[in-house]
């Protein structure tokens, strides 16, 4: 069976990471979230003090970059790989909320994205890997087989990160995470280093009201097509 690259890139909290991990189970392809890498970098720079009161120190971070590491290890109980910040098993902390607001600042940086850029492609040069983010389809793997852009209201992804973050225990204001979302939206979507936006042969995925299984179906479909062509 022919092995593809599948990108799917789109807005946050549009299950861009949910569809990859279908995608990539059914296929029983390598699954990469490069999101969870740009999280783990930035709840780095947290910890270490080089993001106070919503301001980079960058220089300290770019040195840094390589003592940072990151990994992928599989969960047998999950289902899909976990991600690891210098040995420690980090993938509750980077989805939180201080993780979030901080993230997009962190994300537009060259110097990271270089780092983790290339991280990415040596992930994925064996191909039969899905991938999700903000520039798989334009810039990571701009030759991607199969190339997806989701996107939603921000209305709409703000309610189901309220409610996923709720179900976490965190103590959060859905007004807050519209604020965040809406945020993320302009400052991924107009950075200078690679920004957000669907590539001209990236098939839209609008999820606002389509249900997830759905939209996997029509998707995994597109796939084999492409594989079995």
């Amino acid at each position: 069976m022919k092995k593809i690259t599948i990108a799917i890139d789109g807005y946050s909290s549009t299950g861009k990471s949910t569809l990859a991990k279908q995608l990539a189970q059914k296929l029983h392809y390598i699954y990469v979230d490069t999101g969870a890498m740009y999280r783990a970098v930035t709840l780095y720079a947290m910890r270490v003090g080089f993001i106070r009161n919503g301001k980079i120190d960058k220089n300290p971070l770019f040195e840094s970059l390589d003592t940072i590491d990151l990994k992928f290890v599989f969960n047998a109980d999950l289902g899909y790989a976990e991600m690891y910040l210098n040995g420690e098993n980090v993938e509750k902390e980077i989805r939180t909320m201080p993780v979030s607001k901080n993230v997009s600042q962190i994300a537009e940086l060259e110097l990271v994205r270089k780092k983790l850029v290339a991280m990415q492609q040596i992930m994925g040069a064996d191909k039969a890997v899905v991938m999700d983010g903000r520039d798989i389809g334009t810039v990571v793997f701009p030759d991607a087989e199969l190339k997806i852009f989701m996107t939603a209201s921000p209305e709409k992804r703000a309610v189901r990160r309220y409610k996923e973050l709720l179900d976490r225990g965190e103590d959060v204001k859905y007004d807050d995470i519209l604020e965040n979302v809406q945020k993320r939206d302009y400052i991924d979507s107009n950075r200078v280093i690679s920004p957000l936006k669907k590539a001209e042969d990236a098939i839209e995925f609008d999820n606002s009201d389509l249900g997830l299984e759905d939209q996997f179906q029509r998707i995994y479909e597109h796939a084999l097509r492409i594989i079995n062509k």
